[in-house]
C-alpha cells in the first residue's frame, strides 16, 4: 500500500472512530461539547460547485458578440447558422439565447455578480490570470504567488473541498469531476484524499455495469483532440453517474471546452459549449429538484477561472497582457439565497467564492485562514446568517 493510500484509509478509519466516540457519549449521557456544528436553522444539506472555464462575462451578460461571428475574426465555420442561432438584436434575449436556464432559473431565483451594466464587478487579484492560479483563488479563498503556472504541481495550500471533506458530516462525502487533469494537483488529491475524477480518466461508479463500460469505452475511443481535457459531456455524465450512484453531498463540477475552443479559435463552438454548459446545469439543477434527498435542500455556486481579452485575436487568450482578463462573473442560487437577481453597485473578488461555498452549508471557511477572502454579501438571507451564528456560539461555550 502506497504512503497515499495509507494516509486516506487512515482518515477514513479516524473519522469513524471520532463517529464511534461521539455516538458512545451521547448514549452515555456525556456532558461533551465537542459536537459538530448545528445547522438546523439553513435549509441547505447539500452543494453543487461549479465552474465554466473562460466563460467571459460579455458573453455572459449580453450574449453572442456580432463582431466575431464572421469566417475570419472568429473561425465560424457557418456565419449565418451562428447567427440564426445565437444572434438577436436585444442583448437581454441574446444572452438568454445563448443560456437560457441561467437566465430564466439561476438569475431569476437566486443572484448574479459582475455585471459592468449594473455597475459591478467580480474580479481576479491573482494578477496572472490564467487557470491553475484561478482556480487556487477561487477553491482555496485567496490567490498564491507561489502558483505561477499550469504546471502539474501539488498545491501546497487546503481547498474548501478538502477543508470540508474533514468536517464529520461531509467525511467520504465530497467529490470532485473535471475535464482538465491538473485538477487531481489543483485539489492535490495525493493529501486531500478527495475522489477526483479528470481528464480522460476512466470513471469508477454508475448506476449499472452497462452504463460505466460504455461511458469508459467512450473516453478511450474518442479521439483525445485535447491532450490534457477530455470533452464535457464525459466529465458532466461521469460526474452524474457518480451522484446517482454515491449521493455525495458536496460535488464540484468542472468544464473546461468554454476556454478550449476559444484558444482554438472557434468562437462558434465556444458559443455552443456555453450552451451546452447551460444545459449541463439545468440536469443537475432539475435532478436535484426531482430528487426526494436533494429537492430544496441543494445550493448552487458558478464561476469561471478567469476572463479574457477583446477584439480580433484578444477574445481567444487571457493574461496579465489582455485587459479584460482580470474580470469575471459568479452566480449562486439556493433555498437559503434572497433572489436578489443580478446585483448592483457591487465589487467583489474571486476568492470570495469558497467562503461563499461553505458558508451556504452553514460552515465558516475564513476559521482555516486569515488570508480566507469573506464569503459575498447577503447570499444568504440575514436571518439564517443570524440563526447560524447563534447555533456556534452555543457550540463554542
Amino acid at each position: 500500500m502506497s504512503p497515499a493510500v495509507f494516509r486516506c484509509v487512515l482518515r477514513s478509519a479516524n473519522t469513524a472512530w471520532r463517529i464511534a466516540v461521539f455516538a458512545a457519549a451521547i448514549l452515555l449521557g456525556s456532558g461533551c461539547a465537542c459536537h459538530a456544528v448545528t445547522t438546523e436553522s439553513l435549509q441547505a444539506e447539500y452543494l453543487w460547485m461549479v465552474t465554466l472555464d473562460g466563460l467571459r462575462p460579455e458573453e455572459l451578460f449580453t450574449g453572442a458578440d456580432r463582431r466575431l461571428i464572421d469566417k475570419e475574426i472568429g473561425g465560424v465555420k457557418d456565419p449565418a447558422a451562428t447567427l440564426r442561432q445565437f444572434w438577436v438584436d436585444d442583448p437581454l434575449q441574446r444572452r438568454r439565447r445563448l443560456m437560457p436556464f441561467f437566465w430564466d432559473v439561476v438569475a431569476k431565483q437566486g443572484q448574479v455578480f459582475g455585471s459592468v451594466e449594473h455597475d459591478s464587478a467580480v474580479l481576479v487579484k491573482n494578477g496572472r490570470y490564467f487557470s491553475y492560479p484561478g482556480y487556487q483563488e477561487i477553491l482555496c479563498g485567496y490567490p498564491d504567488d507561489r502558483v505561477d503556472s499550469n504546471d502539474k504541481k501539488n498545491n501546497e495550500n487546503v481547498s474548501v473541498l478538502e477543508w470540508l471533506s474533514q468536517r464529520e458530516r461531509f467525511a467520504n462525502k465530497v467529490a470532485a469531476f473535471a475535464s482538465w487533469d491538473v485538477f487531481p494537483y489543483i485539489l492535490n488529491a495525493e493529501r486531500s484524499c478527495l475522489y477526483v475524477n479528470a481528464g480522460w480518466q476512466e470513471i469508477d461508479f454508475a448506476e449499472n455495469d452497462s452504463i460505466k463500460n460504455l461511458l469508459n469505452r467512450s473516453i478511450r475511443e474518442t479521439p483525445h483532440y485535447w491532450r490534457g481535457a477530455r470533452f464535457d459531456f464525459m466529465t458532466f455524465t461521469a460526474a452524474m453517474q457518480y451522484v446517482r450512484a454515491k449521493q455525495p453531498s458536496v460535488l464540484y463540477l468542472a468544464l473546461d471546452e468554454t476556454d478550449d475552443w476559444c484558444h482554438d479559435g472557434r468562437y462558434d463552438l465556444y458559443l455552443e459549449a456555453a450552451r451546452r454548459s447551460d444545459q449541463y446545469l439545468q440536469e443537475l439543477w432539475e435532478y436535484a429538484q426531482s430528487s426526494a434527498k436533494y429537492r430544496d435542500k441543494t445550493a448552487m455556486i458558478i464561476t469561471t477561472d478567469h476572463g479574457r481579452g477583446d477584439g480580433r485575436e484578444g477574445w481567444k487568450n487571457h493574461g496579465s497582457e489582455l485587459p479584460g482578463s482580470e474580470r469575471i462573473w459568479m452566480a449562486v442560487i439556493g433555498p437559503d439565497t434572497p433572489a436578489l437577481g443580478v446585483r448592483s453597485t457591487i465589487t467583489t473578488t474571486q476568492g470570495q467564492y469558497a467562503a461563499s461555498a461553505a458558508m451556504l452549508l452553514g460552515e465558516d471557511f475564513t476559521t482555516s485562514s486569515a488570508k480566507v477572502a469573506a464569503p459575498l454579501p447577503d447570499i444568504v438571507a440575514s436571518e439564517s446568517r443570524s440563526n447560524v451564528a447563534a447555533a456556534r456560539a452555543s457550540t463554542a461555550k
